[in-house]
């Protein structure tokens, strides 16, 4: 689905997404979030959602972004931000696409498990699943300043 002109962050490439244009298979079945690296490396952290495996081999590139975070440059304008903490303050997410990617905007710099967990139970609820359908795998990786 593609926003209309001015629902577009052109600076950063946010595209607000409906949450009923994904893949039904989200709000069907078993799914599981894996991310590519650790979620305490930093505001982004590019992951997969996928079917479980009694339910097929479908997958789904699905980042997180921490929109808040602003060295050494902004990774979101004033409305993706303002966006992202109202969706949050309402019990949602933001669900974007960033270029090719699905990515759910979150409010903060950086992710802590409880974060992870809050926006994949917000993601759920969005496609209208169980949250309890919905696991996550994390892998713990280096804060960016310990390294």
């Amino acid at each position: 689905m593609t926003p209309p002109p001015g629902d577009q962050d052109d600076q950063h490439g946010l595209a607000p997404v409906d949450p009923f244009d994904l893949p039904e298979w989200l709000g069907t079945g078993e799914v599981a979030w894996r991310p590519e690296s650790g979620v305490r490396t930093g505001h982004l952290v590019r992951g997969r959602l996928a079917r479980g495996p009694a339910d097929g081999a479908d997958e789904l590139a699905c980042d997180l972004l921490a929109v808040d975070e602003a060295w050494p440059a902004p990774v979101a304008d004033e409305a993706a931000r303002r966006r992202a903490h109202q969706a949050w303050r309402h019990g949602q997410v933001d669900v974007v696409r960033r270029g090719e990617r699905l990515t759910l905007a979150v409010p903060g710099t950086s992710f802590t498990a409880d974060r992870v967990l809050d926006a994949l139970e917000r993601l759920a609820r969005a496609v209208g699943a169980d949250p309890e359908r919905y696991a996550a795998h994390l892998r713990i990786g280096t804060e960016r300043g310990s390294r």
